[in-house]
């Protein structure tokens, strides 16, 4: 089946660029990044920023990544997929980046959430320069490692 991922959300003051690779089943549904539950995306966030609790309201979740210069987008446009993992992803098309960092050039830093959408991104554009990558771990249910574990590994590329 083939899906699409959602249009980027970034403005021109972001420093910091957060990808994924594609939108879970339940993130298509509710159309909004990371709107499994158990998905520790916002969680990560919300307490890199000491700013718990996590608001309910998508568009405010929004407004406080651009509040802290952080866009957000996925590294693919569409692809056919069952299910929600990363693994079943076959017939991908990258999302137009040089065209976004061109617009965006105020970026300077793309996280990367999960190994997968880091190696579909590097084998399509490799490394641009004037870009730091930092490779965190998926934030995905998927994902078996412990939320304390995650933050730590992901505060590295927010200090």
């Amino acid at each position: 089946m083939q899906i699409n991922s959602f249009p980027y959300f970034i403005d021109s003051n972001a420093e910091i660029l957060i990808l994924g690779t594609m939108p879970g089943a339940m993130s298509l549904e509710k159309n909004e990044y990371y709107a499994n539950p158990r998905n520790h995306f916002w969680k990560i966030i919300y307490t890199l920023f000491d700013e718990l609790p996590i608001p309910y309201n998508f568009e405010e979740k929004v407004k406080f990544l651009q509040t802290n210069k952080i866009g957000l987008w996925d590294v693919l446009e569409n692809c056919e997929r069952k299910g929600s993992l990363d693994i079943h992803i076959k017939n991908q098309k990258e999302n137009d980046f040089v065209a976004l960092l061109e617009k965006f050039l105020s970026v300077t830093k793309i996280v990367f959430n999960g190994k997968q959408s880091h190696a579909f991104f590097y084998k399509r554009f490799g490394q641009i320069e004037g870009i730091t990558y930092f490779v965190m771990p998926s934030t995905s249910p998927a994902n078996t490692m412990t939320f304390e574990n995650k933050l730590k590994i992901w505060s590295s590329c927010f200090k």
